[in-house]
């Protein structure tokens, strides 16, 4: 296990730790892309490839956290499959011998849910935003069927499972050591995201609100504005020491802001700089993004989201 010094070295510093796609499989033994690791005392993360879902990575690209309070843990993301959900408990297992008592998903996508037929196997309660939830259960099949195609054999076990409980604005733990608040803080990278805040630790698992080395994605119904809206009046606000992010090792709120925030605004200046000259959608897609093209997924990112941002703009401003 890194030690807190070890952690504070790789989260703290002003220049990010860069991942790589040609990275292989750093945890052979197991489903889990990487072994957790603990971020802060009580507080672990399993750390996801940041190349996009493969059956080399088992789907494992985003992070798996869990958090041992002294009277039990509390778990954020069921996983991408049954397999790697089971693989995570074997985890939790050799760390403690407390009982997982809570699952939360930070949204609704694949990664994020499709373990949680392994957790209600176990019988733990599973937590989502009430939008999270209303995207698993309209979307459900479709999402484990985009998985089965690339997780083949690794998908056996998998079944649709929503949530068991859901919340609006808050879903508040007091359990051990910690108190933890669960939040959605608005609209963000998509439906029902949340963040679980340890205002005790000043540590905030963000969830898809915040990314770091790897490039976000933008999708159909990521309203970029309202992202950025969130981001200003509900989540920069918790002034956070330590996050955890959606995707991308554990770090600080400068970096996940430049990498996020900037990000965006960065985009949405360019692109909105196309608009103004008279250019069209043709021309957006090749706006020049090369502050980020060290980012994992960047290649195959960079101009989707400026295509989506084209079209956002062009209905904000008519």
């Amino acid at each position: 296990m890194r030690s807190l010094i070890s952690i504070a070295c790789i989260a703290l510093v002003a220049a990010p730790v860069l991942a790589s796609e040609d990275i292989a499989d750093k945890y052979p033994a197991s489903l889990l892309y990487d072994k957790p690791w603990e971020v802060i005392p009580g507080v672990f993360s399993a750390i996801g490839a940041t190349a996009p879902p493969t059956y080399e990575n088992a789907g494992h690209n985003n992070n798996l956290s869990f958090i041992v309070t002294g009277d039990g843990v509390v778990v954020m993301n069921g996983g991408a499959s049954y397999g790697l959900a089971k693989a995570l408990h074997a985890e939790i297992e050799a760390v403690t011998d407390q009982p997982v008592k809570l699952v939360f998903n930070e949204n609704g996508q694949g990664h994020a849910v499709l373990g949680n037929n392994y957790w209600a196997e176990q019988g733990v309660p599973i937590v989502a935003h009430v939008d999270a939830a209303a995207e698993v259960e309209a979307h459900g099949p479709a999402i484990l069927k985009a998985m089965q195609g690339y997780n083949k054999d690794r998908a056996e076990g998998t079944e649709v499972q929503v949530p068991t409980e859901t919340f609006e604005e808050e879903y508040v733990v007091e359990m051990g050591d910690f108190r933890i608040e669960a939040r959605y803080l608005g609209p963000a990278h998509s439906p029902g995201d949340i963040v679980l805040w340890l205002p005790k630790q000043s540590l905030v698992i963000s969830g898809d609100m915040a990314f770091h080395e790897r490039m976000l994605p933008i999708f159909a119904d990521t309203m970029t504005a309202d992202w950025l809206e969130t981001w200003d009046t509900a989540f920069e606000p918790l002034e956070a020491t330590y996050v955890i992010p959606g995707h991308g090792h554990p770090t600080n709120m400068d970096q996940v802001r430049r990498y996020t925030k900037d990000y965006l605004e960065y985009l949405r200046d360019q692109v909105g700089a196309v608009m103004d000259e008279g250019g069209g959608l043709a021309e957006a897609y090749y706006v020049d993004q090369s502050p980020y093209t060290h980012l994992d997924t960047f290649e195959e990112l960079a101009t989707k989201n400026a295509g989506r941002v084209f079209e956002q703009l062009e209905f904000e401003r008519f």
